[in-house]
């Protein structure tokens, strides 16, 4: 299949200026939505508790968000999720974590009379029943573990906790529990936040319309948020790394700073894209500007093969001429690649729910922008620093390209 017709020439050069200076608008529009609005980070980075609810009847987004910010949430995010077997379907996030704070793991080592160092506890308060040798706290913050000098009275147990603001038993006759009667060790499991979330779900909504389960709960504190976060900014800075280093040796130097500008161009414009629109940056972005990232390089890679080619079968050309004649041979073929892959990503866009569409959303910018970049960033920027700091080289050919074209006139003469 031949869109363009083989011979037919178009002058990319003479138009990279202006398009240049539509990348450069692009990417200060880019840098401008990092500080308004502003990124809108997902619980991957910032941290937080995501709960997936299939309400029993019908029920609006404001009046779910109303009840959980009753319950003691500050500033859920309520998205509905499209599902056919079930149209009352949402996904609710808060920023509190299950994870204890440090005054409430202070009011828990208190209750449960753990002897301060070098300290004592009285003993009409503690006797030593109730009286805990150790107290450990679960990453998860849902879970104590504590252990005892003589057999525990559980009941006396649960009762300390009672009244610590964020700290809840959760229900069960096997809660507290011994698992292990030789060392007097005890487990307590607490209400997660997402517990807590369901029970204020059922307290303002009602058990008719609330399910006893959530169909799915995630959590993750914000240290560990902050560990993600950086871990993904280092892996594209690596991946570029490795790529500018494939470039310098796959080809010469002179093509690895237009293949590396084109990459940060592309994941630029797609990661402000993002916050622009105001869609959620999450682990599941990240994949997707890795994506973004090994499709550009790969159709960059494809017009500096054609470029270096065409540099040893045309010696009388100019380097702009060289890329304008490889663009022009290379442009059917773009179109057609470029445009499959674009259009089915369009129906995980339209069609699509959640992340998977907030995935295609990234990779269809990217497309678009990597195809571009591929012709009026990377190949421009090759021409001048071929110009710039090759001038030597350059000067020969266009010698040369006068000297042969002299030679044709004279012959036609």
């Amino acid at each position: 299949m031949e869109l363009i017709k083989p011979g037919r020439q178009f002058d990319f050069m003479s138009k990279r200026w202006l398009f240049i200076g539509l990348s450069g608008v692009l990417l200060i529009l880019s840098i401008i939505s990092f500080i308004v609005p502003g990124p809108k980070l997902g619980t991957d980075f910032k941290g937080g508790t995501e709960v997936e609810v299939a309400f029993k009847a019908p029920v609006s987004s404001a009046e779910v968000r109303e009840a959980v910010t009753k319950s003691g949430f500050d500033s859920p995010d309520v998205v509905s999720v499209a599902d056919q077997t079930n149209p009352n379907r949402y996904l609710i996030r808060v920023h509190e974590v299950s994870a204890l704070s440090e005054p409430q793991k202070a009011a828990v080592r208190d209750r449960m009379c753990l002897a301060p160092e070098n300290g004592s506890v009285p003993e009409d308060r503690c006797p030593q029943a109730v009286r805990a040798t150790e107290v450990k706290f679960s990453p998860g913050g849902d879970k104590i573990s504590a252990r005892y000098d003589v057999a525990p009275d559980l009941d006396g147990v649960k009762k300390q906790l009672e009244g610590i603001e964020g700290v809840e038993i959760r229900p069960g006759a096997n809660n507290p529990l011994v698992v292990s009667e030789r060392d007097h060790k005890v487990e307590l499991y607490l209400k997660s936040r997402g517990d807590q979330l369901m029970d204020g779900l059922r307290q303002h909504l009602g058990a008719d319309k609330v399910p006893d389960q959530a169909l799915r709960v995630e959590w993750i504190g914000p240290k560990a948020g902050a560990q993600l976060r950086d871990a993904a900014i280092k892996s594209i800075l690596i991946t570029i790394f490795f790529i500018m280093a494939y470039i310098a040796f796959r080809f010469d130097i002179r093509f690895a700073p237009g293949g590396i500008v084109a990459l940060v161009h592309d994941v630029g414009i797609a990661l402000g894209a993002m916050v622009i629109t105001q869609r959620e940056i999450t682990l599941s972005t990240v994949a997707a500007l890795l994506t973004i990232v090994g499709y550009s390089i790969t159709d960059t890679v494809v017009v500096y093969d054609r470029i270096r080619e065409n540099l040893g079968k045309h010696r009388d050309m100019s380097f702009s001429a060289v890329i304008n004649f490889s663009l022009s041979e290379m442009l059917g073929r773009t179109i057609l690649v470029s445009t499959t892959t674009f259009l089915s990503l369009v129906m995980f866009l339209f069609y699509g729910t959640g992340v998977i569409r907030d995935f295609a959303f990234t990779l269809v910018v990217g497309i678009v922008v990597g195809t571009y970049s591929s012709i009026y960033v990377a190949a421009p920027l090759t021409e001048w620093i071929d110009r710039r700091f090759f001038g030597a080289n350059s000067s020969k050919r266009k010698k040369v390209s006068r000297v042969r074209t002299q030679k044709r006139a004279d012959a036609v003469v």
